[in-house]
């Protein structure tokens, strides 16, 4: 670096800490920002005023890195006055309603302003932090210095199907129950869910767009859907083995929630799961407060979700036994347990991977929060010595363009070492009907380099279409999914509102099997075989555009062609999120498309701080953050020298 950089660096430090001196921060000092040399160049007039001004058209990585300065800054003079200015540039711009704006930032603002005091601005942490929240950077080479530490993998290879009979277990996945939702209120709202009485003109008898008695497209799930679905499973299913549930219970509405609101969603709805048996569950990105929030052991913050850690112990103890509800409350919402037939089921937190989880965004980001990597080898060593075989649950798919793409490729190399030992991963996340697969060897894609499958279940929320449920058959040996099933309750359908109807929307086999040579019920679902359905999508275009179709349970009559479809199946095929073709874009605002009652994008993503701060990308969006400093600190704020 130049002498006159490092000054500048010099001078940015003494000023920043200055500011960060003038309130009472409870952090370690942050770290000097290193500015690099295309954010030095939109810098180089020192003063905030300035550094907006050149930024005015906030279009690309480096002006979102010189943005950060000025947000950083401001996070150094506290979190009231972050949360103040950030709630105002929400008001004015009409990101969301005025509640929505306040309550969102209220909650999300203190972890956002923790990650931009201690950020170094040009550092890996501050291009990741600018691709998640504004979508003006793209992701950064995978660290591959870091790998788990694993023993030497054996000449052991996948067990082959046992050819005894099948046992049944059901899969549900984000139920996202809303104990707020009125039948009658408005499913016509401001919001990104309604049905509820939000104003006078959103109650029952007050609107011209009453919401039904079992749930709406707009709207998380009622009490009466969620029962709904349990009686269904006892009814279809009345000889399954257990329930695997993969997280998100709480519902939407996430600028307004509590620790006691959530404690109590939680509770609410592991008891009325009850009724289903054995069940095996994760921890949603929901499941805390404020959503997404997972903050790592070494991260040191008085913001906790140790609660809820201890709330899932005590709500999962029938299922798991007390030594396995200790390990829920100790291992941050993570367990392992070993079943009375000998299958080892890995509940892990997957949320410390997942991009939206603020708390990730250290100075220097770890490899392993938590010591999770670590202590999925462990589980697995374990499971592997004892010739267990293992199913892991989680909640976000690690190969989704929502986890970090360094944790992924870590995720994926213990995957690769323990293959023969897994019988599946499965997550939900996504709301949609889909799955992921692992190759050996990315650069290879095809059915002999394939060796993993994930199978990510649908929703229950009518958000993302028909509520739905799936039911494996598996080989009660090698535990080795050798069929699914996926039940659907038809929401369009003219008896709906009286009472559900649950039917059977399409079985793997019945829809792929004979067109890949695979119909013997006895024989697995192997990665092999998955590998084969892809290419089957790329030669039958018909195929493919009915599997679209079954996403949404064949709620949506959308297709996918040309880009959309390379990149659909790119997604498939890639358990390694580095390769899911993925692509980033600037932000995009959540909030709920009117015209059309539906939510424009981010499904399960939770964060509303996310399209409040890119709407700052619209044209008056840095002229309105300049505009709210200028009236929460003054004009001398406007004068501060960051750089």
């Amino acid at each position: 670096m130049r002498p006159t950089a490092v000054l500048a660096v010099v001078a940015a430090l003494s000023n920043l800490l200055s500011v960060s001196q003038a309130v009472s921060v409870a952090e370690v000092a942050p770290v000097v920002p290193v500015v690099p040399a295309a954010v030095r160049g939109l810098t180089r007039r020192t003063d905030v005023s300035s550094i907006l001004k050149s930024i005015e058209n906030l279009a690309e990585c480096a002006a979102c890195e010189a943005l950060l300065i000025v947000l950083q800054a401001l996070a150094h003079t506290g979190n009231d006055n972050f949360v103040n200015v950030i709630v105002a540039v929400c008001d004015a711009l009409g990101v969301e309603d005025a509640d929505v704006c306040a309550g969102a930032i209220g909650l999300e603002g203190p972890i956002l302003a923790h990650d931009l005091r201690q950020m170094t601005i040009g550092s890996k942490t501050s291009t990741l932090f600018c691709l998640t929240v504004f979508g003006l950077c793209q992701w950064p080479d995978v660290d591959v210095s870091f790998s788990p530490t694993m023993s030497a993998k054996p000449a052991t290879s996948r067990p082959s199907s046992s050819g005894k009979e099948p046992i049944q277990v059901v899969h549900i996945s984000d139920i996202h129950v809303d104990l707020s939702y009125e039948a009658g209120a408005s499913y016509n709202c401001t919001k990104n869910i309604c049905c509820r009485d939000y104003t006078a003109a959103d109650a029952p008898g007050n609107n011209d767009f009453p919401a039904g008695v079992f749930g709406n497209t707009a709207c998380d799930t009622p009490v009466t859907l969620e029962e709904s679905l349990y009686a269904a499973v006892q009814t279809l299913v009345p000889n399954r083995a257990f329930t695997i549930f993969t997280g998100d219970v709480v519902e939407g509405a996430v600028w307004s929630v509590t620790d006691a609101e959530v404690a109590h969603d939680l509770s609410d709805a592991y008891s009325r799961m009850q009724v289903l048996g054995t069940v095996y569950a994760v921890t949603g990105n929901h499941d805390a407060c404020p959503v997404n929030s997972f903050p790592p052991a070494a991260v040191d913050t008085t913001i906790s979700t140790q609660w809820a850690y201890n709330n899932l112990s005590a709500d999962w103890e029938p299922w798991i036994g007390s030594t396995g509800a200790q390990e829920v409350a100790s291992h941050y919402g993570s367990y392992s347990y070993v079943d009375a037939s000998g299958l080892r089921i890995i509940s892990i937190n997957t949320n410390f991977w997942y991009k939206q989880n603020f708390w990730m965004y250290e100075a220097t980001m770890e490899h392993d929060p938590s010591g999770m990597f670590a202590w999925l080898v462990s589980e697995l060593q374990a499971a592997e010595s004892a010739g267990q075989r293992v199913w892991i649950l989680g909640h976000m798919p690690m190969g989704r363009s929502d986890a970090f793409h360094d944790a992924s490729y870590y995720f994926d190399l213990i995957i690769q070492r323990f293959d023969a030992t897994i019988g599946a991963v499965f997550y939900g996340h996504t709301h949609k009907d889909e799955f992921e697969i692992a190759y050996s060897d990315y650069t290879n894609q095809d059915a002999s380099t394939a060796t993993m499958m994930s199978y990510i279940a649908p929703a229950l929320t009518p958000t993302s279409g028909n509520p739905t449920f799936r039911v494996y058959s598996v080989d009660p040996v090698t535990f080795g999914v050798l069929d699914f099933t996926v039940y659907y309750a038809n929401i369009s359908s003219p008896t709906y509102q009286n009472n559900p109807t649950w039917e059977k929307l399409y079985s793997v086999k019945e829809t792929y099997g004979a067109a890949v040579g695979v119909t013997d019920p006895t024989a697995e679902l192997t990665p092999a075989f998955w590998h084969t359905v892809t290419e089957l999508f790329e030669s039958d275009d018909g195929i493919f555009q009915e599997y679209i179709g079954r996403k949404t349970r064949d709620f949506s009559t959308s297709t996918c062609t040309g880009t959309c479809k390379t990149a659909e199946i790119c997604s498939l095929r890639a358990a390694q999120a580095q390769y899911n073709c993925a692509t980033v874009s600037p932000g995009i605002n959540f909030k709920r498309d009117a015209s059309t009652g539906g939510a424009v994008t981010g499904e399960c993503d939770g964060s509303h701080a996310v399209p409040i701060l890119s709407a700052m990308l619209a044209p008056n969006g840095v002229q309105t953050l300049q505009t709210a400093l200028a009236s929460i600190l003054g004009d001398g704020f406007l004068n501060t020298t960051v750089s």
